[in-house]
């Protein structure tokens, strides 16, 4: 029953997005179209125009399906253990030892076949 209502709310879908598309396109427009016009109004019409098209768009399907996603993110990032301090800069010591010692490797051989191929070529 619950997936029947789901389908007549997306039923009305398609307008809401012609809608966002109309708001998206008349914000554009209407920003070349006032080009004589200070920036800061210009600006302030857009952002206007925009979050109407946001609003819009997070009552589809797709945008409650988004909502949802956005809060269940947070939730997840809020389980995570983050590293403490130390290990954060024993880690970053790590790495940049690791690739200092690559980079040393890399620059040898390097060396090596530049000298080994001059020697050959003469």
């Amino acid at each position: 029953m619950k997936h029947n209502a789901e389908v007549q709310k997306s039923r009305h879908d398609g307008a809401r997005w012609a809608v966002v598309v109309i708001l998206v396109a008349l914000a554009v427009i209407g920003n070349s179209y006032f080009s004589d016009q200070a920036l800061l109004y210009r600006v302030l019409g857009v952002v206007a125009l925009g979050a109407v098209a946001a609003a819009i768009a997070l009552t589809t399907t797709k945008g409650r399906e988004l909502t949802e996603l956005a809060r269940s993110a947070r939730k997840e990032i809020q389980r995570v253990v983050w590293p403490t301090r130390q290990e954060t800069i024993q880690t970053t010591a790590i790495v940049l030892v690791a690739v200092l010692v690559v980079g040393l490797m890399l620059w040898l051989i390097d060396t090596l076949l530049g000298w080994a191929m001059s020697g050959i070529i003469g």
